[in-house]
C-alpha cells in the first residue's frame, strides 16, 4: 500500500492534469455524452500519431543523451564568432531546423536545456534563449508532416506527401519565422545581451562516447531521409530510428534505458484531449465552428479560419481544436483548411496550455530554475500571434 502512495506523491502536476483529462474523456464516453462511434473514429485516426510521438521522443531523448545536440549547440556558439547578433540568427536557425525535422515537442523537451546551457556558457541571459525555443517550437512547425502532429492530420485530409506539404507551406513558414525573429529581438534579445556586443566562444564539445554519438546521429539522419522520400509511414520511420538508438544504448549504456524515456504523460494527455474536445464538438462546437469559419475559400475566409484556429487553440489546445475545426471546413476548401492549420500552429503562443510543446517547455524551464513572467509571456505572445498568424496566412494565399 505504501508503494502506490509513494508513487502518487512523486507525480508531477502535469501528470495529474493528463490523468484528469483522460478520466474526463472516458467519463464522457461512459455517460453517453460522447458517442462510441465518434470516439472510435477519433482514436483510430490519432493512433499512428501516438505511435510516432512515443517513438520520436525516445529517439530525441537518446540523441540528447548521446550528446548530439550538445555538439551542435557548441558548434552554433563557435559559429557565432563572439557576435550576439550572429548568435541570435544561428539560434533561430537551430531551433527552427530542430522543430521542422524532429517535431515541436522534441524542441521543447530536449532543445530547451541545451539552449539554457548554451546561455550560461556564453554569458547571455537565459530568458531570451528560452523564449527562442518555445516560440519557434510553435511558429516553425508548418513545413513538414513531422513538424507538428496537426500537420499529419492536415496532410492526410488534403492528400499531400511531405514534399507536397512543404511546397504549399514554405512561404507561410518563412513569414512566421521572420515575424518571430523580429518579436524575439524586440522583446527579449535586445534587452538580454547585458549591454555587451560580444562573447567568448566556448571550446568544442567532445562527446563522452563517440560510438553512441555516431549511431544516434546516423539514426536521426536516416529518419530525416525516410520522411523526406516518403518511403514508409512516419511512425515506422521514427520507430526504426528509435530502435537503432535503443540497440546502441543497450550495448554501451544499458542503465540509460528506463521506462521514463517513453513520454507517458503525452500518451495519456493526447487521447484525453481528443475525447474531451470531441465531446464538445458533437454537442454544439461543430455548428459554432462552421458558422465562425464560413465557406469562403479566398483570403478573407482563410484569415477567418486562421483566426478561429489560433484563438480557440489558446482557449483549449491546438491538437483537438484542429481536429474539430477540420470537420467544419468544407471538404474542397483546401486553402482554408491549411489556413486553419496555420492558426493552430502559429497562434498557440499566448496561453501556457495552448500547445503541448509549451506545457513541456514550462516544465523544463522550471526544472532549470528559469522563471518567465506569465504576464510578460502572454502579452508578448499575443503580439506575436497577432502579427505572425496573418502574415503566414497572407503568404499562403499569395503562393497558392
Amino acid at each position: 500500500m505504501l508503494l502506490p502512495v509513494h508513487a502518487l506523491r512523486r507525480l508531477h502536476v502535469l501528470d495529474w492534469l493528463a490523468g484528469g483529462v483522460l478520466a474526463c474523456g472516458l467519463l464522457c464516453l461512459a455517460t453517453g455524452l460522447l458517442p462510441a462511434r465518434s470516439a472510435g473514429d477519433a482514436m483510430t485516426r490519432i493512433a499512428p500519431l501516438l505511435a510516432f510521438l512515443g517513438t520520436v521522443i525516445v529517439l530525441a531523448e537518446l540523441t540528447s543523451r548521446a550528446e548530439v545536440f550538445d555538439v551542435v549547440a557548441s558548434w552554433v556558439a563557435r559559429a557565432g564568432r563572439g557576435s550576439y547578433a550572429m548568435l541570435f540568427v544561428l539560434c533561430v536557425v537551430f531551433a527552427s531546423l530542430t522543430t521542422v525535422t524532429l517535431n515541436l515537442d522534441t524542441t521543447a523537451v530536449l532543445l530547451t536545456p541545451v539552449m539554457l546551457a548554451l546561455a550560461s556558457r556564453v554569458g547571455i541571459a537565459a530568458v531570451p534563449l528560452a523564449m527562442t525555443t518555445v516560440w519557434l517550437a510553435n511558429t516553425a512547425s508548418l513545413l513538414l508532416p513531422v513538424s507538428n502532429l496537426t500537420n499529419l492530420l492536415a496532410a492526410d485530409r488534403v492528400a499531400l506527401s511531405p514534399a507536397g506539404l512543404a511546397a504549399r507551406m514554405w512561404a507561410p513558414q518563412l513569414a512566421s519565422v521572420a515575424v518571430t525573429m523580429v518579436c524575439l529581438w524586440l522583446f527579449y534579445w535586445r534587452r538580454g545581451v547585458r549591454g555587451a556586443e560580444v562573447y567568448v566562444p566556448p571550446a568544442p564539445h567532445r562527446p563522452a562516447d563517440r560510438v553512441l554519438f555516431r549511431v544516434c546521429a546516423l539514426a536521426c539522419a536516416g529518419f530525416l531521409l525516410a520522411i523526406l522520400i516518403d518511403a514508409v509511414p512516419l511512425w515506422a520511420a521514427s520507430a526504426a530510428a528509435a530502435a537503432l538508438a535503443v540497440g546502441a544504448f543497450a550495448l554501451r549504456a544499458r542503465s540509460v534505458l528506463r521506462p521514463s524515456l517513453v513520454p507517458w504523460r503525452l500518451l495519456v494527455l493526447v487521447p484525453g484531449l481528443f475525447l474531451v474536445v470531441q465531446t464538445v464538438d458533437v454537442n454544439g462546437l461543430h455548428r459554432l465552428l462552421a458558422d465562425a469559419v464560413g465557406t469562403d475559400g479566398g483570403l478573407p475566409g482563410m484569415l477567418r479560419a486562421g483566426a478561429v484556429g489560433g484563438g480557440l487553440s489558446n482557449v483549449l489546445n491546438n491538437l483537438p481544436v484542429y481536429l474539430a475545426g477540420e470537420s467544419a471546413v468544407p471538404v474542397d476548401n483546401h486553402d482554408q483548411l491549411l489556413a486553419l492549420l496555420v492558426g493552430t500552429n502559429v497562434g498557440p503562443v499566448v496561453m501556457p496550455w495552448a500547445s503541448l510543446a509549451t506545457l513541456l517547455w514550462f516544465e523544463r524551464c522550471h526544472a532549470q530554475g528559469v522563471r518567465v513572467s506569465p504576464g510578460r509571456f502572454m502579452a508578448t505572445g499575443a503580439v506575436l500571434a497577432a502579427t505572425a498568424l496573418p502574415a503566414a496566412v497572407a503568404a499562403l494565399a499569395l503562393t497558392r
